[in-house]
């Protein structure tokens, strides 16, 4: 395969493929599904999992028939207290509700009854739903970020492409990779920490943060292909560079913010790694 524009579509292709999975698995992305309110009704609904900056994060369930009542239960996460009620209120065609600002990595779990007569409907029906909040990120930071780890994913996959087939920029886009990942992940990554969790760094050696980790391990696989290829040349350190895409691939796939930060309630602290 020698045509450019085939293998930067395979490139994309890939790219796209991992950036949705990973979007759409992540603990952060609201909770989606629906409920029987009836014989023939169901309900859908989108309950938010992240909330950033200030402020408290609203609830909602979209649900016209006014002859229903809504209530939020929330809690703080992994305390032992009492559930908070609150009624939710009835505005146009939806029930709403705020829940009330945390700290940074604060989590709060939370579910919604409706009731209506002696008819009572959980929602989500088999588990409550889990919210972590953050502090603000401004947009020109944060969308530097996520603009150069989706570009390192996509050179990298590229390279990869370039090695399997013997391209001859195996050594261009490795070394790209490399720059682009190391400024997203290991630059802007940690910015976006500190605003966000209030820590630069909580991979190895403090903490266990699954994201901050996976980016180290991806970063130092493509430092090693790179070696490989200056050192070997690309006809030897090809088998690097595929490692390395094949290790970045995994390593991202797996949901974004798994085992992040989390403030514990006890010592006011937060914590990695849960």
């Amino acid at each position: 395969m020698q045509k450019t524009g085939t293998k930067w579509f395979l490139a994309i292709l890939i790219t796209l493929f991992a950036a949705y999975y990973q979007r759409a698995t992540g603990p952060t992305h609201p909770l989606v599904g629906k409920v029987q309110i009836s014989n023939h009704e169901f309900v859908e609904y989108a309950l938010p999992r992240s909330h950033g900056g200030e402020g408290g994060q609203i609830v909602q369930i979209f649900l016209p028939d006014t002859s229903f009542h809504a209530i939020l239960h929330y809690k703080r996460f992994k305390v032992k207290e009492d559930w908070t009620l609150i009624p939710m209120q009835w505005q146009g065609d939806k029930f709403y509700a705020t829940l009330p600002h945390q700290p940074p990595a604060g989590k709060l779990e939370y579910f919604i009854t409706l009731k209506k007569g002696k008819n009572e409907i959980t929602v989500p029906q088999k588990k409550t739903v889990v919210i972590r909040y953050k502090g603000y990120v401004p947009p020109y930071v944060l969308v530097p970020h996520i603009l150069l780890m989706f570009l390192s994913m996509l050179f990298a996959n590229y390279a990869c492409i370039e090695a399997v087939f013997k391209g001859p920029k195996i050594k261009t886009y490795t070394l790209v990779t490399l720059i682009v990942l190391f400024f997203g992940g290991m630059i802007m990554g940690p910015i976006v920490q500190k605003l966000a969790f209030g820590a630069y760094w909580t991979g190895v050696p403090f903490g266990f943060d699954l994201t901050d980790n996976k980016t180290l391990i991806a970063f130092v696989f493509w430092l090693l292909a790179w070696w490989r290829v200056a050192k070997s040349g690309p006809e030897k350190g090809r088998w690097w560079v595929i490692l390395a895409a094949v290790i970045m691939l995994v390593v991202f796939l797996i949901p974004h913010s798994m085992m992040g930060s989390e403030l514990n309630y006890q010592t006011m602290t937060v914590e990695t790694g849960g």
